[in-house]
C-alpha cells in the first residue's frame, strides 16, 4: 500500500492516488472482522474495536495514541482473529506475547507505507485499548444496521446478515489511516473521521439512498439535527473532544482536503467490499474450500481424512 503522495494539481487529477488492485486483497481480509466473533464478548471484533476506541477517547487519551492502538489491533485481528494481547498473555505466552501480534502484523502489512507500518507496530505491545465508558451512540450505531442496496424507485436488496454502522465507521477508520499516505493526510484526522462520520444514524435509522432522496431538501436538516445530539452528548463530557471531532468531519463533504481524499477511498471501498463479499461468498465451490484452502489440511490422519471424502463423494 506504499506510495509516494502527489501534491497540489496533480493529486486533483488523480484522487485515487496510490490506489490499485493490489490493495484489495487485505481490504477484504480487514473487512471481514465484522464477520469475525468469539466467546470472549458479544459482538464482531469491527463492533467492539469502535466501542473500545470511543471508550479511550472519551477517558482522554490522546486520539493519535487511540488510533495506532486500534487500528495495529485491527491488522493484526486480521489473521489471529481475538487472539490479542491480553488473551495471549493470560493463555501463558510471556515473553512471546507480543512476538507473535508481530508476527502477524508482518505477515500482513508488507505493503503498508513503512513511516506509517512502523507507528503501527510500534503500538503493539500496549495491545487494544482498555474498556470503559461509552456515549450512548455506540451502543445506538451498533444496534442500527447498515440500509443494504437501495436506489430511488426500486424495492431494496437486503443482503443478510447485514453490517452495522459501528462496523462501518470502524472499518472505513482503518481503511481511511491505511489511505492516508497515498494523499499525504494525518492518519489521526481521517481516523476520527472515519469513526464519527455516521454519527447520524445514531437517532437517524438508515431508510439508505433510496430514503433519503424522499426526504428531499429536508435530509440536511435531519442529518444535522441528528449528528448535532451526538456532539451534543461529547461536549457535556469531552468538550475539547467534540472540538477536535467536528474539525475532523467538516472537510469531508467535499474532497478538496488530503484528509477528505483518504476518507473517501475508505468509505467508498467499504461500502462496496461489504456488498462484494457477498457475492463472492455465494460463488464459493467446494474445490476451492478443498484444494486452495486445504480445508482437510496436513497431519497424522490426513490420508484417512481424504479417503473418507473420496467415499462419501465430496473429494
Amino acid at each position: 500500500m506504499s506510495q509516494t503522495p502527489l501534491s497540489g494539481a496533480a493529486e486533483a487529477l488523480v484522487p485515487s492516488a496510490g490506489l490499485t488492485p493490489a490493495a484489495l486483497p487485505f481490504l477484504r481480509e480487514l473487512g471481514d472482522l465484522k464477520r469475525v466473533f468469539s466467546a470472549q464478548a458479544p459482538g464482531s471484533i469491527a463492533e467492539r474495536l469502535f466501542g473500545l476506541g470511543w471508550a479511550a477517547l472519551l477517558r482522554g487519551d490522546p486520539p493519535a495514541a487511540v488510533m495506532a492502538q486500534v487500528v495495529s489491533a485491527a491488522l493484526v485481528s486480521a489473521r489471529l482473529g481475538d487472539l490479542d494481547l491480553a488473551t495471549l498473555a493470560a493463555l501463558g505466552l510471556g515473553d512471546d506475547t507480543v512476538t507473535v501480534l508481530e508476527r502477524a502484523f508482518d505477515e500482513v502489512t508488507g505493503n503498508l507505507d513503512p513511516a506509517l507500518a512502523q507507528r503501527l507496530r510500534a503500538a503493539l505491545a500496549q495491545g487494544r485499548p482498555a474498556p470503559g465508558t461509552v456515549p450512548s451512540f455506540v451502543g445506538k450505531l451498533a444496534r442500527q444496521p447498515r440500509a443494504g442496496v437501495t436506489c430511488p424507485g426500486q424495492p431494496r436488496i437486503l443482503l443478510q446478515p447485514a453490517e452495522n454502522h459501528a462496523e462501518h465507521c470502524l472499518m472505513v477508520a482503518v481503511y481511511g489511516v491505511l489511505a492516508s499516505p497515498w494523499h499525504g493526510a494525518d492518519p489521526v484526522a481521517v481516523f476520527l473521521a472515519g469513526m464519527a462520520h455516521h454519527f447520524h444514524n445514531a437517532d437517524m435509522p438508515d431508510s439508505g439512498y433510496s430514503g433519503e432522496m424522499l426526504l428531499g431538501d429536508r435530509l440536511d436538516t435531519a442529518i444535522a439535527t441528528a449528528r448535532q445530539a451526538c456532539l451534543d452528548e461529547l461536549t457535556a463530557t469531552a468538550p475539547d473532544l467534540a472540538t477536535v471531532v467536528t474539525a475532523a468531519l467538516i472537510p469531508i463533504g467535499g474532497d478538496v482536503t488530503p484528509e477528505a481524499r483518504a476518507f473517501h477511498v475508505a468509505d467508498v471501498l467499504d461500502r462496496v467490499l461489504e456488498i462484494e463479499q457477498h457475492l463472492r461468498a455465494a460463488r464459493l465451490t467446494m474445490e476451492i474450500v478443498l484444494d486452495e484452502y486445504g480445508l482437510v489440511h496436513d497431519g497424522p490422519v490426513k490420508a484417512f481424512h481424504d479417503r473418507i471424502l473420496a467415499d462419501a463423494g465430496l473429494a
